[in-house]
């Protein structure tokens, strides 16, 4: 009885060395970086395709567009974060690391279709709805027409979101249109309640920048 009892537990420990091998194996696959360490980010991401320095290649689930993903970042994933119907919408939030010295700031990312008839309309809703007051500059790509504009808002006294012209801006957003088809992007950044102690606006406008011409639509 004692031998078999001792058989049991070698091969129950050897198992469980396999098992632990493997797992450590499957793990050094992907790169250490916040965005592979996450498992739920990992489903979208494309390991061995680094796009540029700090980001990853993101696919949608849908299968209608990829764009960059910087690594310092993992997508919400509790009830309500991420959302996907189809291949017609898609939506999704990312947040940065604890770790991260990268420009920390929420990413907002929806994906819809609208109708090109009403097209102003749409554009200008998205705008009006964040409570952009300017025009929003327009960005060609081959592929894609980017509207971009950005704000500085505030809350005040009275508990009421305003815009303060004279701060730098903590909330960006675009539109993002694809040329050969109805598909949209709806994307945001909004920096505020992050501490971003190293803040470069022109560089986190290039930063930006890069994700939203990244943007390529298909099917």
């Amino acid at each position: 009885m004692k031998k078999r009892t001792k058989t049991l537990s070698a091969i129950i420990t050897g198992v469980a060395i396999l098992i632990g091998g493997i797992w450590l194996i499957n793990e050094s696959c992907y790169p250490n970086v916040p965005a592979f360490d996450n498992h739920f980010t990992r489903e979208f991401l494309n390991k061995d395709k680094k796009v540029a320095s700090g980001f990853y290649e993101f696919k949608s689930k849908t299968g209608q567009y990829t764009m960059w993903f910087p690594e310092e970042y993992t997508l919400l994933s509790e009830n309500g974060d991420y959302a996907k119907d189809n291949k017609d919408f898609e939506q999704w939030e990312a947040v940065p690391s604890s770790e991260t010295k990268a420009y920390r700031g929420a990413i907002y990312v929806r994906m819809a279709k609208d109708n090109k008839r009403n097209h102003q309309d749409y554009l200008e809703s998205f705008f009006k709805d964040h409570l952009i007051s300017e025009q929003p500059k327009l960005i060609k790509t081959g592929k894609t027409e980017i509207y971009f504009s950005s704000a500085h808002f505030e809350i005040n006294e009275k508990n009421q979101v305003v815009e303060d012209i004279k701060q730098k801006p903590n909330s960006f957003y675009a539109y993002i249109i694809d040329k050969a088809s109805n598909k949209v992007i709806e994307f945001s950044f909004e920096t505020s309640g992050f501490k971003n102690k190293q803040f470069e606006e022109e560089k986190q406008r290039k930063w930006l920048m890069e994700i939203l011409r990244s943007v390529q639509f298909y099917g």
